[in-house]
């Protein structure tokens, strides 16, 4: 079989493609998370105290071993950070029905505006660009989001059929 030379290759292939989808995703990201990120200077909070208030605001009642499992992170990590937002107010933490040792998490109201405002300019990119795009784009975005996560972080979205 004769090699593909390289103005034939797919660009999923090309060594300058990838890297190109690399810079991509890493300008993305940054722009992505910008506004979020000033609004979190100014409480004093980081992108692990959006990542928490985005959960526990997306799945209302999470234990905490799922806002663990979600994260990837330590307990240590986790309790410095959602020590600071339950002590500011942000999130509430009620024992569980059947297990009281069990922690539920809760945003506040305040952690609830705080999620909103952080959230609002994330949604108009993502909205802005969807519609840039298109329907098939939209889809081919998805597939490859999911080709870039772990098994373990795919299933949140398969399980769910997010997709469809």
């Amino acid at each position: 079989m004769a090699a593909s030379s390289p103005h034939t290759d797919p660009p999923f292939s090309r060594d300058a493609d990838l890297r190109q989808a690399i810079e991509l995703l890493f300008f993305a990201y940054r722009d992505f998370t910008a506004e979020g990120d000033a609004i979190l200077a100014k409480q004093s909070f980081g992108r692990a105290h959006h990542r928490v208030i985005y959960f526990v605001g997306q799945y209302p009642g999470m234990r905490v071993s799922e806002l663990l499992e979600i994260l990837s992170i330590t307990k240590q990590s986790l309790s410095r950070v959602l020590r600071q937002l339950v002590h500011e107010g942000y999130i509430e933490q009620n024992p569980g029905k059947t297990d009281r040792r069990e922690r539920l998490l809760k945003l506040t109201d305040k952690g609830l505006e705080l999620e909103r405002l952080l959230t609002s300019e994330q949604r108009v990119r993502i909205a802005t660009a969807y519609e840039s795009a298109g329907a098939d784009a939209v889809e081919g975005f998805k597939k490859v989001m999911l080709g870039i996560m772990d098994a373990s972080a795919k299933h949140r979205f398969t399980e769910k059929k997010v997709l469809d």
